[in-house]
């Protein structure tokens, strides 16, 4: 399974000035439930955010100009490449844009968390995608002060498989 998380203000915002623009209690649990076990691929920004190999995954760094090496922590070239590292483990495509946009027409699902939220001077934003392509299920709606939705598309039917 090739799936996709991420998490988007109701603006499409993803990123500010190479950061998260929020910190939510509980918000983030979800990736770590679906993530743990499996193989997580990040661009090379998105991966320097975070500054470490996230512990119990394959990490899998795409970046044409670093290379980053360690325990369960490698670096390909191509997202294409990092599919077959993961090795048929389940792959989630973690960020940042270009990751995102390339991988949107290879995922099977897609996990975004709605965040009801408008994030002014936003600079780094989830690409548009064709929701006709997929199945919609809306999952529970949390958090206190700021509330999120979780949400999966389902990809009805992959015409990747079907290319040559």
């Amino acid at each position: 399974m090739i799936g996709l998380i991420v998490a988007r203000s109701k603006n499409n915002v993803i990123g500010k000035g190479g950061r998260l623009p929020w910190k939510i209690d509980g918000e983030q649990e979800q990736f770590k439930d679906l993530t743990t076990g499996n193989a997580v691929v990040f661009g090379r920004k998105t991966y320097e955010e975070i500054g470490h190999p996230l512990p119990d995954r394959m990490n899998i760094v795409v970046s044409t100009s670093s290379v980053y090496c360690g325990k369960n922590l490698t670096t390909v070239r191509s997202l294409r490449e990092a599919i077959n590292a993961a090795k048929g483990a389940d792959v989630f495509i973690c960020g940042g844009y270009m990751l995102y946009k390339e991988a949107i027409p290879l995922v099977d699902k897609m996990y975004i968390t709605e965040i009801d939220l408008e994030i002014k001077d936003g600079d780094v934003f989830f690409p548009e995608f064709d929701k006709n392509d997929f199945l919609l299920a809306v999952g529970e709606t949390a958090g206190g002060d700021v509330k999120y939705t979780r949400t999966v598309y389902t990809r009805k039917c992959n015409t990747a498989d079907f290319q040559s």
